[in-house]
């Protein structure tokens, strides 16, 4: 690739990412500064509202309304969003990019005006809910029809034509007599379902742009201030010094990278670009083909939208969505990203080997494989180690200065200005040229160092969030990126001057760098924002419907239909319908598309043929196939953006990042079945063996999808890599195929057999009955936990009554509010002719441990090593 090339690839992919993320038109003059000033006023507007001065304002003046524009917040955040989608983003291909047309400001005044209207009328509002007057039916339509244009302007057409496939749904569904059958719902008129879509937090304004206000803006902010700063530079760099020598180092490099800024990073197509610019032509250099290269940088890139904490701030609206806390979002989350990157690594180095890659050249020392493994892993030990040092600080400091946060402070004070003065006797980390004569890789210490200081803020986030200490509660997600945004801005403004200082340079030079650098981080935050909170509130449409019309039974029941009841059936058109809704959308709009529809058929779906798994799962399952869509041609826009960079063919490298990520698309079956790769009730001790065997298997899988091993493998050689992968993933299958898993019983057998389990342990319940809607008979599966040598109180613990009659258990309508009336009461008509049952109750058997396959599966294993040893012609690493 020449210099030329490049430079028109980089031009190009940065194009996509305006053109999908930031906004396309680059307005000149007065109107340009207005975009930037409004990105700069919504960024400090949302810094002000997660902060404490409002609450400061009001008791200071008596002026309640600084307090009370938290409570509106998330109308103002989507008046924002819509200015600036129409002032960023032209309407039409053939619209200026240099100005704004006159139609595109009565656009943003209609928008504008729409949110507006529900911040200064909110008390006359609040005096008629329900009851909309005609002025509430035409702002609300007003603002559906800008909220669409502007969707259509930030994001293209799929999320437009889904949100407004939900609401003629929702107007004409129930001239279905089909639909009104399954759902109830006899159709909508147009003052309810306007009013439900815009005029409350049903709609538009409900969760999803509740979570946007509240989390997702600070998180995407934090991400723009540290790129901005260069910490997204020194992540690549410092990948590049730690894996770049190896044997296809910028691959390897990309990967490394992509998985730090994807981490935070709220989109795919970013995060292409933001790496991919400098490790697509690397990868290209050292001999990988320009789709395989940028395959590599997107199968990365996506993968980061699935990496905690952030997750493409789907880890937020997963906490409102499944009702638990974050903590447990973030370790459900952790071991399938882990694993999907060390598999996607493993691949990059086969890849290598079958092409017989080396690395880049390396002035020093070169850092081998176990040391490179010593330095990840020391990484997760040294935030351990801080972590305990503050603990301990925390706790011996307590019982004398009382609250030690201002002893926090200035702990994290202290270290910030040691790691910038010991930086500053390093050269800056500066982006280096790709196509340099002879790219190196540099040195890891300096590198290292020279931007250490940038970990800080990431490590007051990941503290917040997940550490803090026993006798101070976590912060909340919004607290936690409160607090790291303002040490991050702290860090834009100050890294430069305090590095010249410590230099003897000029100071006041870098101060005004700094400045600079916070102000682009105010607007860049603000025009990432923009896609995300339009789409937010158009998902808040299909979210809307969903809870007017019952729309997702629909859904449910045509595929219950096609798949035949055949749960890997279902699972797989699940899979597939994600993948298709998933493309075009960006990461958190594709989240609460996905989980909105497909989640509720695996539970309902799948609880009728046996099938149940904690929530968390199936919302982990969508998601995943959600964000693999990124990849997917023909849609695939990652793949797009990492195209225009490498000059490939953008469907053959979307087939080739799908074919690298076929790893993470297993890794969803196999948590449905297995949940304990999402370490569910799982011991720190069970959960690095889990770690550990999953690791293996899913390697293996990788080896078997590359046809390489040790060896290029023969056909049947692959097959046994994709046997012991299968077995180590689900050793179950096996043990249930030469022993039954449950132990049955029925009516009164069925009570005694409950009565004898002990504490805790599981007991499904199989309920069959006349289905509410329909009068069919419908069979579902719910768990419950049983009480020693009790089944009755079992049963009332969880709010069931039953009422044994002759040789049947009848059961009785659970009471609102109890664990199963969602699954049960809602459900089943439990006053009809037919009574509702508990057909029969299973309890697992006493077996041998399922661990007892992996002995042959990790015999057959060392054959198949000692077989392809005899034919490898180049060291494994």
């Amino acid at each position: 690739m020449t210099q030329q090339d490049h430079t028109q690839g980089s031009a190009a992919a940065d194009a996509m990412v305006a053109e999908a993320d930031t906004g396309a038109r680059s307005a000149t003059g007065v109107q340009g500064k207005a975009i930037l000033a409004l990105c700069i006023i919504w960024s400090v507007f949302q810094l002000y509202i997660a902060s404490k001065l409002p609450g400061i304002l009001a008791q200071l003046t008596g002026f309640s309304d600084f307090a009370n524009i938290v409570a509106q917040a998330r109308y103002v955040h989507l008046a924002f969003a819509i200015a600036l989608a129409t002032l960023a983003f032209p309407l039409f291909k053939s619209s200026p990019r240099d100005r704004i047309p006159a139609y595109d400001w009565v656009l943003l005044a209609l928008g504008v005006g729409a949110c507006l209207y529900l911040v200064i009328f909110r008390y006359q509002i609040a005096d008629r809910p329900g009851l909309w007057n005609s002025s509430d039916i035409a702002v609300s339509a007003t603002g559906m029809i800008v909220l669409m244009i502007c969707v259509y302007r930030a994001l293209g057409l799929p999320l437009v034509v889904i949100a407004s496939t939900f609401v003629l749904f929702a107007f004409f569904g129930g001239y279905s007599e089909w639909v009104r059958e399954l759902t109830n719902y006899g159709g909508s008129s147009l003052s309810k379902a306007l009013g439900h879509y815009w005029m409350q937090t049903e709609g538009v304004f409900g969760v999803a742009l509740g979570v946007s206000t509240t989390m997702i803006f600070l998180f995407v902010l934090f991400g723009a201030l540290l790129d901005r700063a260069g910490g997204g530079n020194w992540f690549i760099k410092v990948a590049i010094a730690m894996l770049g020598a190896l044997r296809g180092g910028p691959a390897k490099a990309s990967v490394l990278s992509s998985m730090l800024t994807g981490m935070i990073s709220g989109s795919s197509i970013a995060n292409t670009v933001t790496t991919g610019t400098f490790t697509i032509p690397l990868m290209k250099r050292i001999g990988f083909s320009a789709e395989k290269a940028g395959a590599v940088e997107v199968a990365s890139s996506t993968n980061g939208q699935l990496t905690p904490p952030v997750m493409g701030a789907a880890a937020f609206l997963m906490v409102e969505y499944v009702n638990i806390p974050y903590i447990d979002v973030v370790k459900h989350a952790f071991l399938p990203a882990v694993i999907s990157y060390i598999a996607l690594l493993y691949i990059v180095h086969l890849e290598s080997l079958k092409i017989g890659l080396e690395g880049l050249q390396k002035r020093g020392r070169r850092i081998g494989v176990l040391m490179i493994l010593i330095l990840f892993l020391s990484g997760f030990i040294f935030l351990g180690v801080a972590a305990f040092l503050m603990i301990g600080v925390r706790a011996l400091l307590e019982p004398v200065v009382g609250d030690t946060i201002y002893v926090a402070l200035a702990i994290v004070a202290v270290l910030y200005v040691f790691l910038v003065a010991v930086a500053a006797r390093y050269p800056d980390v500066e982006v280096d040229d790709p196509n340099a004569a002879v790219p190196e890789a540099p040195r890891l210490t300096p590198t290292l160092l020279g931007g250490a200081y940038f970990a800080l803020p990431i490590f007051i986030l990941v503290w917040n969030l997940m550490v803090r200490t026993e006798s101070l509660d976590r912060l909340s997600p919004a607290l936690s990126a409160f607090w790291a945004t303002i040490f991050m801005i702290i860090v834009a403004l100050t890294h430069r001057p305090l590095k010249a200082f410590f230099r003897k340079r000029d100071f006041a030079a870098e101060m005004t760098a700094g400045w600079n650098d916070f102000v682009q981080g105010l607007i860049m935050g603000a025009r990432n924002m923009i896609g995300i909170g339009v789409a937010t509130g158009a998902a808040g449409i299909i979210v809307g419907t969903i809870s007017l019309t019952g729309a997702h039974q629909v859904i449910a029941q045509v595929i219950e239909v096609v798949s035949g009841g055949h749960l890997m059936v279902l699972l797989f058109l699940v899979a597939v319908l994600s993948l298709i809704l998933g493309m075009g959308l960006p990461t958190t709009a594709n989240y609460i598309v996905v989980s909105s529809l497909m989640a509720p058929v695996i539970v309902t779906v799948g609880a009728q043929s046996g099938l149940t798994v904690p929530l968390i799962a199936v919302h982990m399952f969508v998601f995943y196939f959600g964000i693999l869509a990124d990849d997917t041609p023909p849609v695939g826009l990652a793949a797009y953006a990492a195209a225009a960079i490498s000059r490939g063919d953008p469907i053959k490298t979307g087939i080739q990042g799908f074919g690298y990520d076929i790893r993470t698309a297993l890794l969803p079956f196999l948590f449905i079945f297995n949940t304990d790769l999402l370490l569910i009730d799982v011991g720190p001790l069970k959960a690095v063996f889990v770690f550990a065997v999953a690791l293996i298997a899913m390697l293996l899988f990788a080896a078997a999808t590359q046809g390489y091993f040790i060896a290029k493998s023969r056909l049947w050689e692959t097959g046994v890599l994709l046997l012991i992968a299968f077995t180590l993933f689900r050793p179950g299958y096996f043990l249930d195929q030469i022993s039954e898993k449950y132990a049955e019983a029925s009516g009164p057998a069925a009570i005694s057999l409950m009565s004898e389990q002990p504490d805790a342990s599981d007991i499904r319940l199989i309920v069959a009955g006349p289905d509410f809607d329909t009068g069919d008979i419908r069979r579902t599966t719910i768990v419950i936990p049983a009480i020693a040598e009790d089944a009755t109180a079992a049963l009332e613990e969880q709010g069931l009554t039953v009422l044994p009659e002759d040789e049947t258990l009848v059961l009785e309508e659970p009471f609102p509010g109890t664990a199963h009336f969602d699954t049960l009461g809602t459900e089943y008509d439990f006053y009809g002719d037919t009574p509702v049952v508990i057909e029969k109750i299973q309890v697992e058997n006493d077996r041998l441990p399922k661990e007892i396959f992996f002995i042959p599966a990790f015999l057959l294993l060392a054959a198949l090593v000692l077989i392809q040893r005899r034919r490898a012609t180049q060291p494994a690493f």
